[in-house]
């Protein structure tokens, strides 16, 4: 007996989660070793505050840490420290990412939005998505998919809800162009 439409449909919804967890998670780990420690995690708001020249006194990289810090400890649960994938799979989820990880991914793109309007140029974002560890021609062609307008700017909402769609399986062409 073949599967139901619906139940074909979840089991592709759920794989296509899963590949984009396991390159969220390899694009997280920053020294490749299989697992996400500490300071993989908290070192995206190091370089993204490098790369954005922002001073530690600066409000929003208060908040960036903040908000980092709070994701870390949600999601090392056990606190060993370290974060496995299956740990991660487990954790990760649009529950998470709306009460967790909208945050602190928000607190990031705040760090980039150097006008403060609330939307990033292609620059910007490229300059952002380098600093998380993604190759800068992959950032660029995920800023492409992104801007459907084609205004040249991406506000904070619909990059948040780009990744969250990626990260449960739905269709997200930054997801595909970033990772």
């Amino acid at each position: 007996m073949s599967p139901t439409p619906a139940a074909a449909e979840a089991a592709a919804v759920a794989a296509a989660a899963t590949t984009a967890r396991e390159r969220v998670f390899a694009m997280m780990d920053a020294d490749g070793d299989g697992v996400i420690a500490a300071h993989d995690y908290l070192s995206r708001v190091d370089r993204t505050v490098l790369a954005t020249e922002r001073t530690e006194d600066d409000p929003l990289v208060v908040a960036a840490r903040t908000e980092a810090h709070k994701a870390w400890g949600s999601m090392d649960a056990d606190g060993d420290g370290r974060l496995t994938f299956d740990e991660y799979n487990a954790w990760v989820g649009a529950d998470k990412f709306d009460n967790v990880c909208r945050f602190a991914l928000g607190a990031l793109f705040d760090l980039a939005d150097a006008d403060g309007d609330g939307a990033l140029d292609k620059a910007e974002f490229t300059l952002l998505r380098t600093a998380l560890n993604n190759p800068p021609g992959n950032a660029a062609a995920a800023f492409d998919a992104l801007d459907a307008d084609g205004d040249g700017r991406v506000g904070r909402d619909a990059y948040l809800a780009s990744i969250r769609a990626y990260i449960v399986g739905d269709s997200s062409p930054m997801g595909e162009a970033l990772y």
